[in-house]
């Protein structure tokens, strides 16, 4: 429901009660209200702008803050729920005066998440030490709250990574990839972005919809450092917000009954890299999950440099742990179907659950929150002696601190104060790390079309 109060600008927008919120606590308003440095309303409004700033043309969340700088929201109590009363709110959330129906929904998943991650799982669990076992409770206690966990349903979840940045061509082939995987009636997860996390949603739905599967999932995953770079795509019907990167990977890992990677740049190399970290753990070398590496024959070459840097750092024992399949949606779809088979007997097997992988080992260092600052970064640990799992997570926080360069406004801000981050490391694995970072470049992938690309980072080798 919309309505105009005193403010010309400023429209009441009522967030139905669904799922696990239906009223706000004294307390829990008064610290939405709180407008103090690195407040909570402040994680609000930013997430709450990128929810309805859907559609945005640019991947710099510095730009988006700036240009609806004096966009506003503040909680009003009724008696029967929550109003979310929006000042200065981006045009394109509204038709003919009304808030998109889909933006709404997601809109009120913001708002759930924020007040169940600060309420009851920061207080809680963060205060009294972050043991492993506590993030992975963490973690699915947010799924769990937000609905994302589905008890007595069969494995059908297809996770697709892939850049927001790419061409035409790519995001295409993610259309006919996501069909093939509707077709066999699997449900897709993606970051909830533009580009190859909105396209296996897309071809999904018309997939979906020539089996007459009526209640398909295109489920998102973000986190408040990258949501206003990548907001949800309209796609999207079940948003989930995460504390940070590090727990929205796990999420990731742990829903997944199959993974899927389609052509990015450094963010979609951080998460192969997580990914691959995680099952090279000698702890989880038995438990199936299958992850295939996939684009048109024009990513070919894109592959081929990626597989060469795997084999140069990590070995074949990296390579071995996935498929890379060109130009072919075809087997891609059969595959992660007869994969997700695959992971339900082993998982019958050990009477594990199927939509939560509790078996997977993820050790500290791929739980831990890595701040991108030039000392962590010129600091990492990047030697070829070293166990192929523990130099994976170290690459993983390489290409996060790249990414930080690239799109968070922190790591952006750092970047024009100090300059590049510099990476050191093994002189044979900083070449091949030159080598993919520049092909990276030139191949368009660091930043949308259209816009010149100014490295974050100076590889010393």
């Amino acid at each position: 429901m919309l309505t105009n109060t005193q403010n010309s600008r400023e429209l009441l927008v009522e967030v139905m009660p669904e799922r696990s919120l239906e009223v706000l606590s004294r307390q829990e308003v008064a610290r939405l209200c709180d407008t103090g440095a690195g407040s909570l309303h402040e994680l609000l409004r930013r997430c709450a702008l990128a929810v309805l700033n859907w559609g945005s043309e640019t991947d710099s969340a510095r730009e988006v803050l700036h240009k609806y700088a004096d966009f506003d929201l503040r909680i009003v109590q009724q008696d029967y729920g929550v109003m979310l009363a929006l000042q200065n709110a981006p045009a394109s959330a509204f038709v003919d005066g009304q808030m998109i129906r889909g933006i709404r929904e997601l809109l009120f998943a913001v708002l759930r998440d924020i007040v169940f991650i600060d309420n009851e799982l920061l207080t809680r669990k963060i205060a009294a030490g972050a043991t492993g076992e506590n993030i992975t409770n963490m973690v699915f206690d947010i799924l769990r709250n937000a609905g994302a966990l589905l008890y007595g349903a069969d494995p059908d979840l297809a996770v697709c990574w892939g850049g927001h940045a790419i061409g035409r061509t790519e995001y295409e082939y993610t259309k006919e990839v996501g069909y093939e995987l509707g077709l066999r009636g699997l449900n897709v997860c993606t970051g909830c972005g533009p580009g190859a996390m909105k396209g296996p949603m897309k071809g999904a739905t018309i997939g979906h919809s020539k089996q007459r599967i009526r209640n398909g999932r295109y489920i998102g995953l973000t986190e408040p450092g990258i949501i206003a770079a990548e907001p949800p795509n309209p796609i999207v019907n079940e948003l989930v917000i995460l504390p940070d990167m590090e727990k929205r990977l796990e999420a990731f890992v742990r829903m997944a009954h199959g993974i899927i990677i389609f052509p990015g740049g450094v963010g979609t190399l951080e998460e192969l890299l997580y990914l691959l970290g995680i099952l090279l753990n000698p702890g989880n070398v038995d438990i199936p999950l299958p992850v295939i590496l996939t684009g048109p024959k024009e990513s070919a070459d894109y592959f081929r440099q990626i597989d060469e840097f795997i084999d140069a750092t990590l070995g074949s024992s990296a390579r071995s742990l996935y498929r890379i399949v060109i130009d072919d949606p075809k087997t891609v779809g059969a595959e992660i179907r007869k994969g997700a088979r695959q992971v339900q007997a082993f998982r019958q097997s050990r009477k594990d659950a199927y939509f939560f992988n509790w078996q997977l080992t993820i050790e500290p260092e791929f739980q831990r929150p890595f701040r991108a600052t030039h000392e962590a970064m010129a600091g990492l640990q990047l030697e070829r002696d070293m166990q192929p799992h523990a130099l994976a997570a170290n690459l993983r926080q390489a290409f996060s601190g790249l990414v930080a360069g690239n799109i968070r406004e922190e790591g952006i801000g750092a970047i024009e104060r100090f300059g590049p981050f510099e990476i050191r490391g093994d002189r044979i694995i900083m070449k091949q790390l030159d080598q993919l970072l520049s092909a990276c470049v030139a191949q368009g992938r660091m930043r949308l079309p259209g816009k010149p690309y100014e490295p974050c980072y100076r590889v010393v080798v």
